[in-house]
């Protein structure tokens, strides 16, 4: 529950919005990274694109229950 709410919001921390990638930040860094190792593009399904995506739309209906059982048998196995 309450990860679910706050890695949408971690990651838009990082600079990425529902506005595209914040200038400056972390996530701009990464862009730019990611787009001189490929030659001038941010290749789909990177992370900075997936991070992307969530930042701009938030956790999809799956990610959320993968993440959710992901992170509850994480708390069980602590």
């Amino acid at each position: 529950g309450v990860a679910l709410v706050g890695i949408p919001a971690g990651i838009s921390a990082l600079g990425f919005t529902a506005g595209g990638i914040a200038a400056g930040s972390l996530a701009a860094k990464m862009m730019s990274a990611a787009a001189i190792a490929n030659g001038g593009g941010v290749a789909a399904g990177s992370a900075v694109a997936v991070l992307q995506s969530i930042g701009a739309a938030g956790l999809s209906l799956a990610l959320k229950v993968g993440l959710s059982s992901a992170l509850g048998s994480l708390g069980a196995a602590l």
